[in-house]
């Protein structure tokens, strides 16, 4: 069997030298003996897999809420394609792959019910409190919420891991990365998860608004990106299903993101002579970009999506519903907290604020929870 020191020197030997070392790791914020036979990263990829949180991304919106339909993407599949995408760039320009794995499987971590309207929603609540927002919430879940050991709270991730959760997208210096070194960039197995993430749910939201008949050929045939895909495919096989060219188009665009991305990276790097972290650190600002033509064609697709996808009244109807849910449970719950069940009130009870009680409690709900528990409160009828 290989032992940790085995695979450090593997490791070592394998990757670029504009890679992170598991080795050069800042370390936890408590200090654990090293496993026997997995680096730091691989610990922290396969605590992150093994939390609650990341288990109640199988319920939590996408684009479309989870009873809508069995075929769409849910928060846990999109964090899995992005981690998927995340892996094969990462391998290709020789990075530490573990690192990029578990922030990319950690990026969404902190997402409410019903998706990102959800989270305006939440953070309109907690104006007055705080705020919400989805990336330092993902680091208050794996630096405070999750409870699995016994000497500890969290899951006591690896610096560098943490850092890729909050300095993951730019700017560097916002204020959830005062902790973090801000103005410095993070590693760029960090950098690669804004643009792997971004390449999973462009791809995928075209696939489930087909599905769903929010988008139509027609429409798509547009976009570039898709019209040189889907043509492609037409061309070389005429005769096979309109199910596959659909398919394998998708599959065309992912392909031709990730070469591009993978192609200005290794440009980029030869460009500025990167040759440490410490160089990526440096620079402040990402690394990690697409050429000028396929970033072009990214906001034409992005764009496109905006108008005929996420703003359709379909979804935008979700939405609302989604504020009236969440809206009215917060409001509920501060003004009787009693409501609470008791492990949670007794965070209270013990000094945390209530409103960032609530909001954590119903942040970490799934979508038919939400509905669920405010079915509870609102409806007579219903058994508490």
């Amino acid at each position: 069997m290989q032992q940790r020191i085995d695979l450090a020197e593997i490791e070592e030997a394998s990757l670029a030298p504009y890679a992170t070392r598991s080795r050069a790791t800042r370390g936890r914020v408590h200090a654990e003996q090293e496993h026997d036979f997995r680096l730091p990263f691989q610990r922290d990829r396969d605590r992150i897999i093994h939390s609650t949180a990341f288990r109640r991304l199988e319920y939590k919106t996408q684009v479309f809420v989870n009873h809508e339909g069995d075929y769409y993407r849910t928060r846990l599949t999109h964090t899995m394609e992005a981690a998927q995408i995340t892996r094969t760039v990462a391998r290709c320009l020789r990075l530490n792959v573990d690192l990029a794995e578990a922030v990319a499987l950690a990026h969404d971590l902190g997402h409410t019910p019903f998706g990102h309207a959800g989270e305006h929603v939440l953070d309109d609540l907690m104006r007055d409190h705080g705020g919400f927002e989805h990336n330092a919430h993902s680091l208050r879940l794996v630096d405070e919420l999750e409870e699995r050991y016994p000497d500890f709270n969290g899951l006591n991730l690896t610096w560098e891991v943490r850092e890729g959760i909050v300095k993951h997208t730019p700017p560097y210096d916002k204020p959830l990365a005062q902790a973090f070194e801000p103005g410095r960039a993070p590693c760029l197995e960090a950098q690669l998860v804004d643009y792997t993430d971004e390449i999973a749910y462009n791809s995928h939201d075209i696939d489930d608004g087909l599905k769903s008949g929010l988008l139509s050929l027609a429409e798509l045939d547009t976009v570039s990106l898709w019209r040189e895909a889907y043509t492609a495919i037409r061309t070389e096989y005429p005769s096979t299903s309109a199910r596959i060219w659909r398919y394998q188009a998708i599959r065309r665009i992912i392909d031709r993101m990730v070469t591009d991305l993978v192609e200005t990276i290794e440009n980029r790097i030869a460009e500025g002579s990167i040759e440490s972290p410490e160089s990526v650190h440096q620079l402040g600002t990402p690394l990690v970009a697409f050429s000028a033509e396929v970033e072009e064609q990214r906001q034409e697709l992005k764009s496109f999506l905006m108008k005929n996808m996420y703003r359709d009244y379909r979804v935008v109807r979700m939405a609302e519903k989604a504020r009236r849910i969440m809206s009215e449970l917060f409001n509920a719950y501060m003004a009787e907290p009693r409501q609470l069940p008791p492990h949670i009130l007794g965070r209270h009870d013990n000094g945390e604020p209530l409103a960032r009680v609530i909001s954590d409690y119903i942040a970490g709900m799934t979508d038919r929870f939400v509905i669920e528990d405010h079915r509870k409160l609102y409806d007579p009828m219903e058994k508490s």
